[in-house]
């Protein structure tokens, strides 16, 4: 498919449309991508805030690929148990449930405002004003509701209600005290007017001024830990992306201290080891394969060891032994990929969490719960080391294929990153699938000691996994407890194409 300036993958049309109109106005794959990470954060507001964080692969035409890690901070002061508000929230998916915390208590140091802020100074051509004009209308003005964010609000709903600020991004103006059905309006006149002051005075509004006392102020009154100097002391960080070789195809990922890309990685090394593509794509042997592979990086990740080298550490090569004799038979994020007519290439994943239920006064900005993550604080709450970049699964990753094509994708997921994105991966290189299949295939994950299952499965299939995998979950449909990869390739023609996850509503579009 033929397109003029570029195209996008996102999980809403009004993110995918701001990022369109930063196209079509002359703007690059970084413009796009900022245009419609702000917009993310009014059309997904389940998903994305700029109380958040998050990470963009920026791959320029003739240059290098660059990781700019924006995500959480743990703070500097830990307030004792007794004195923070963190409290639990179960949440339903459906066939699952997952307990999460929330409160002041839960909130980490924010990166997605100096993280915006930096990528349009290193790599963008539009002004900022431009970028966040859609963003700021679509607040003002209001957005329809989609089915997907229905559905997403309805997932957290008891998360959405722990503050009346918290639910009024959400809420029916029909039905007052009901969230909104699909196809109703929703207005964020705060967050309008708080995008228009953030573009007038920067991110030091946010991260020194008048907001960040506010915030301060809140934290210390009612229970949460950031100080003047968390926010004052924000960086973003510039990292080389990790890189692997899959099959003569090249995979550039999310580098530690994010965790994601590295088990990511390593689940390649692992798969590299089968011949993956000679199984029939979704029966036993390739499913056993892949559930294998997440099992073995799963020990990496407990023994606390996902980054080490898997050509030299014993006990990755034990794990390679492993894996060559066992695999055939006898969490709120969005993400957003961008590639441009030039060559540029964008992958950013921004999360707030399930956020903090706790808005910054004033401006509807959601504040994240970082610290209240199980995922990502493995070792249990209240135990998180202090002035630390928060380890992810967050993995925005770039495939370069033989042919030439260069492949965007990500995900959005919590645990399930990392198994969405080697999926997609795996179909696209040992299968060749096209890109909409690849995302749009059924997936698996492995947690724990439960193997979950994408239908559909052929009775054959599961039957064959019931032998080697006791206990197994066959979900009832997709499901956005598997993740949104919504992915971009640009070929070696030219020609550009996306695919939109339908798990998270997603949506390409060609400008």
């Amino acid at each position: 498919m033929k397109a003029s300036r570029g195209v996008v993958a996102a999980g809403h049309p009004k993110t995918a449309e701001a990022a369109g109109t930063a196209l079509a106005a002359g703007g690059n794959a970084f413009d796009a991508a900022v245009a419609a990470c702000f917009a993310a954060c009014v059309a997904e507001p389940v998903l994305a805030s700029l109380g958040g964080g998050g990470f963009l692969l920026a791959k320029p035409a003739y240059g290098e690929p660059l990781l700019y890690d924006f995500f959480a901070q743990t703070p500097r002061r830990k307030r004792i148990e007794q004195e923070t508000d963190l409290r639990p929230v179960l949440v339903n998916f459906g066939d699952a449930t997952q307990e999460f915390h929330i409160g002041p208590g839960s909130i980490a140091t924010p990166g997605a405002v100096a993280g915006l802020f930096a990528i349009h100074r290193d790599l963008c051509r539009l002004p900022l004003s431009v970028l966040v004009a859609p963003a700021r209308d679509f607040a003002r003005r209001g957005m329809m509701l989609t089915a997907a964010q229905h559905h997403l609000a309805t997932i957290v709903e008891p998360i959405l209600r722990a503050s009346p600020e918290a639910f009024a991004a959400h809420a029916s103006s029909a039905r007052p005290g009901d969230l909104a059905l699909p196809g109703e309006t929703v207005h964020q006149p705060h967050l309008a007017d708080a995008l228009e002051l953030l573009v007038a005075e920067g991110p030091g509004l946010f991260y020194k001024g008048d907001w960040a006392e506010r915030l301060i102020a809140d934290c210390g009154r009612v229970g949460g830990h950031l100080t003047r100097d968390d926010l004052s002391g924000y960086r973003v960080v510039r990292r080389r992306p990790r890189a692997l070789e899959y099959r003569h195809s090249r995979v550039y990922t999310n580098p530690p201290p994010a965790l994601g890309g590295a088990l990511i990685l390593f689940a390649l090394r692992l798969l590299a080891e089968v011949p993956l593509g000679a199984y029939p794509h979704g029966q036993a042997d390739h499913v056993q394969a892949l559930a294998t592979a997440m099992r073995l990086t799963q020990r990496l990740r407990r023994e606390g060891l996902a980054d080490i080298d898997p050509n030299e550490d014993p006990l990755a090569l034990e794990i390679l032994g492993i894996m060559r004799r066992e695999a055939s038979f006898p969490r709120g994020t969005t993400q957003i990929s961008v590639a441009d007519v030039d060559g540029n290439l964008a992958s950013l994943t921004i999360s707030n969490g399930e956020g903090s239920g706790y808005v910054l006064p004033g401006t509807g900005i959601v504040l994240n719960n970082m610290l209240g993550e199980e995922d990502i604080n493995p070792e249990g709450f209240h135990r998180w080391p202090r002035d630390r970049r928060i380890s992810s699964m967050m993995s925005p990753t770039l495939l370069e294929l033989p042919d030439g094509s260069s492949v965007v994708t990500g995900s959005s997921g919590s645990n399930r990153i990392r198994s969405a994105v080697l999926q997609v991966i795996s179909d696209l290189v040992d299968f060749g699938l096209p890109l909409d299949q690849a995302v749009g295939a059924p997936r698996i994950h492995f947690e724990g000691e439960l193997l979950n299952l994408e239908p559909p499965v052929p009775s054959s299939t599961l039957g064959a996994l019931q032998t080697r995998w006791p206990q197994i979950k066959l979900w009832s449909a997709l499901n956005v407890f598997f993740g949104g990869a919504h992915s971009v390739c640009r070929k070696a023609d030219g020609s550009l194409l996306g695919a939109g996850d339908p798990r998270r509503g997603g949506t390409a579009l060609v400008v």
